[in-house]
């Protein structure tokens, strides 16, 4: 008697639960154009040569580690701002391969 009285009991449970969540209001999501979303993360994920500091260039950048985040921003003290990303080549220890690697993720804007 205590066995199916139990069970109904967690199939009245159960069967509530099935159809709260059932009924409950779908979230409303507002769709964005892809050109927006595009630019978003474009924006995003862009590093700034020219502001950034050695932590975000060694996260941010394929290839970069410690010494070569404290060698771009030596450079950068040194020489000025970054004209160009390509100017990227003339710091010690940045190769063509790693400018080419985070070519799409820098900016010097």
């Amino acid at each position: 008697m205590r066995n199916s009285y139990f069970s109904s009991l967690i199939f009245a449970l159960l069967a509530s639960l099935s159809l709260a969540t059932q009924a409950a209001p779908a979230l409303k999501t507002q769709a964005i154009s892809p050109e927006v979303a595009e630019q978003v993360t474009t924006k995003a994920s862009k590093v700034n040569l020219n502001t950034a500091d050695e932590a975000v260039l060694q996260r941010e950048l394929f290839g970069v580690g410690a010494a070569k985040a404290k060698a771009i921003v030596a450079y950068r003290e040194e020489n000025g701002p970054f004209a160009s990303v390509d100017e990227l080549l003339e710091v010690k220890g940045i190769g063509k391969t790693i400018l080419e690697r985070n070519r799409d993720k820098l900016d010097v804007n």
